[in-house]
């Protein structure tokens, strides 16, 4: 997984339970990457269900919740580093039409090495959507956020 998701998801955390809880949870979950994470850099998924796991201990929240809670803080951040992608689509179904098609596209140039999900639009109306979601590390809730 992409470093920019650690990242990131550090952040997340210290807006959740503050800087020092989040050093606290790094140190005691013991990670093979020693939480060191650059955005560019490659980590395994299971660093962040590890703490995850934490910071549910930490917070009383479910671990799906947590992760569902940093997947719309993740769009909210993604949308302002990355405008382009979302200024290029009319509509919130249309970006998300092109998830895989045209942005991974070009995620894939830049990290020949990620290993990306695949978002399917199956069905869609004025309101509502229908995907396929499908990812090796089975981070629905995620995707879902």
């Amino acid at each position: 997984m992409k470093g920019i998701v650690f990242t990131e998801y550090l952040a997340f955390a210290e807006q959740l339970v503050g800087e020092d809880v989040v050093e606290d949870v790094i140190e005691d979950c013991d990670l093979p990457s020693g939480g060191a994470y650059t955005s560019v850099g490659t980590y395994d998924h299971s660093e962040i269900v590890t703490l995850t796991k934490a910071f549910s201990q930490h917070t009383g929240t479910e671990p799906e919740e947590l992760v569902r809670m940093f997947g719309s803080y993740l769009g909210e951040v993604f949308q302002k580093k990355f405008g382009r992608f979302f200024d290029d689509a009319p509509t919130f179904f249309d970006f998300l039409a092109n998830v895989h098609t045209h942005i991974h596209v070009e995620v894939q140039k830049l990290y020949p090495d990620a290993e990306l999900p695949s978002i399917e639009m199956l069905e869609r109306s004025e309101f509502d959507a229908q995907l396929r979601y499908r990812s090796p590390r089975k981070m629905d809730s995620l995707a879902l956020g």
